[in-house]
Parts: C-alpha cells; structure tokens; sequence
C-alpha cells in the first residue's frame, strides 16, 4: 500500500471513529422535531392552560411544520403530569405547560418520586395573567370587605374551589386567608374544568381564577367578581377593585410556562425558547393573549430558571405559614 493511501485510508478510519463516538443525541437535534411533538398539559381539559397550550402547540406546529400535540394527564396536584415529563426521555419529544403548581408542590408533597428544580429544565415564560376572586351569585357580598365579614361571621362555611391540592388558585386561597384572617374550606378538583363546572352549579360559593375563565361567567349571570389581585385595576375591567385597595401589595398571579425533562441539551431548550420568543411577537399571537386578558412574557432561559427559583422560595413561605401538612 503506498504512502499516500495509507494516510487517506487512516484519516478516513478515525472520520468514522469520531462521528462513531459523538452521542446519539447530536444527531436528533440537528433535524429536531421530525416527528410529533408531545406537550403535557398536567390540568383536566377546559382550563387556562389548555387555551394556552394549545396556542403555543397550533403557533410552534406551524413555525416548525411539525405537530404539537396537547396530552391532558390530571391528577395529584398536576403531579402526574408533570412527574411523566420529568422522567421521559431528554429528545424533546416530551414537554410539560404548566402554571406556579410546578413551584408550589415541593412544599405540598412530602415524598415526592421527583425533584422539581433538579429533574425539569425551565425553557421559557410564555405569559401571565393576575387572578380574581369571584363569589357565586348565591353569596350576598358584593365587595371584598362583605365577604370577609360573612367569613369571620360564619368561620369554615364559605367554601373556595381548587383546582387540585397545591395548585396555584389553591395557594391563592390560602394567602387571602392568611391575611383577611378568615378560614375557607378549600374544596380540591382535578383540574380548572371540573372546578368551574361546580362553581357555576353552586356546589361551591368562591374561586380565585383567571379573568379568561371568570369574566365571561360574570356577563351571564353565573358568577361575581369581587377584586382583581393585584396592585392595580385592569384596563379591561376599571369597574373590579384591586385586593390592594383592600390589602396593599396583595398580588397573586397565574403563570404559564415550559419545561423539558432533566438533562434537556442546551441545544433543544434553546431551540424552545427562540421559538416561543418568536410566537409571541406576532400580532396574532399578541391579540390572542390580549382577548384573554394574558401579558406575555418571554425572555432567556436564564431568567426564567431564576424566576422559577423565586416562586418556589415564595410559595414555600405561605405553606409554612398556612400550617399546611404537606401529604
């Protein structure tokens, strides 16, 4: 064999060699997602994060000319959803849309199968939306300050929807109890679907909720809103008293967000995050948000890492001042 041939024979051997020992994952990114994509949506469907995760799976499917599927999995306080993406494969093949619940349930599960901030890769803020508190036209208050009167009158009678234990509408009810000095009885569902579904029957008399999901109740008769929670009135809603003009600096908000399993590669999540970025800079994007009275949010994977971090310190907080026995 000549000299020349040997060489090209031997570059060509470790070509193969080097290509050989790159991971398998390297080569999936370079043409990810070439198949359907699954996006976990811990909740029941009917609720907030349906309408938000189906905008992002219908908006990302078409950017990316691949499908998006929304996979309801209920249950356990969006446990079960969420625990299912945590332990799926890292391809990003398997996301998880969820809402602050992802923050609170390490401080409501004593032995949970899975570490929130180290078995999930935070991707991207999609958007937020402060919450209401709304009564059931059956309740006589019509003002913060007469329902917290009725509630001290007749402790552990008025009864406040969840969506499941350890969600954030639930943790809501907890921090309005903490400082009105009231006691509720929190009534958990499966998911905001079915706990709207009892709120309008009468089943239960409050529920702290998007303004997506309660505004359109109070137009027809089927619910009250009493106060927005936050520092300010909405622009859409002048007419609703902020909580702060009760409590100051009473704010409670319900976000949306993606995550991806552990060991998500650098490369996907980013991949996620530009995309969604990109979603929501477009005017049909925005005026969706907008109808449902949502502020998107966006911005880097680090930033919202560090957020998710903060929510999870702060619910903490509240469960340990509620007494609350993790289960």
């Amino acid at each position: 064999m000549t000299t020349r041939r040997a060489k090209l024979l031997m570059a060509a051997c470790l070509s193969a060699a080097t290509l050989a020992a790159w991971p398998a994952g390297v080569w999936a990114q370079s043409d990810y997602p070439n198949r359907p994509v699954r996006l976990v949506n811990p909740y029941a469907p009917g609720g907030a994060v349906d309408l938000v995760g189906r905008a992002v799976a219908t908006g990302v499917g078409q950017l990316w000319g691949q499908q998006i599927i929304v996979d309801n999995r209920p249950g356990a306080g969006t446990m079960i959803g969420s625990e299912m993406v945590a332990r799926a494969d890292p391809d990003g093949y398997t996301m998880l849309c969820t809402t602050p619940a992802i923050a609170i349930m390490p401080s409501m599960y004593r032995n949970m199968r899975f570490d929130t901030l180290r078995d999930l890769t935070p991707v991207v803020h999609i958007a937020g939306t402060p919450s209401m508190l709304a009564v059931h036209p059956s309740v006589s208050a019509r003002s913060v300050k007469e329902l917290i009167a009725i509630a001290k009158a007749q402790p552990g009678k008025i009864t406040v929807a969840a969506s499941g234990f350890g969600t954030s509408n639930h943790l809501t009810a907890e921090l309005f109890m903490l400082v009105a000095q009231v006691k509720l009885v929190v009534v958990p569902y499966k998911g905001g679907g079915p706990a709207i579904a009892d709120f309008i029957g009468g089943q239960v008399d409050m529920f702290f909720n998007t303004p997506a999901a309660l505004l359109p109740l109070t137009k027809t008769g089927r619910a009250r809103v009493l106060a927005i929670l936050d520092t300010q009135r909405a622009d859409y809603a002048p007419d609703i008293p902020a909580l702060a003009e009760v409590f100051p600096g009473f704010e409670a908000s319900t976000w949306y967000a993606i995550y991806g399993p552990r060991s998500l590669p650098q490369a996907l999540a980013q991949r996620w995050n530009d995309v969604v970025n990109q979603l929501l800079k477009s005017p049909q994007t925005l005026a969706y948000f907008r109808t449902h009275h949502m502020r998107p949010a966006g911005g880097t994977i680090a930033a919202f890492t560090e957020y998710h971090q903060s929510e999870t310190a702060r619910w903490g907080k509240v469960v340990a001042a509620a007494g609350i026995k993790p289960q």
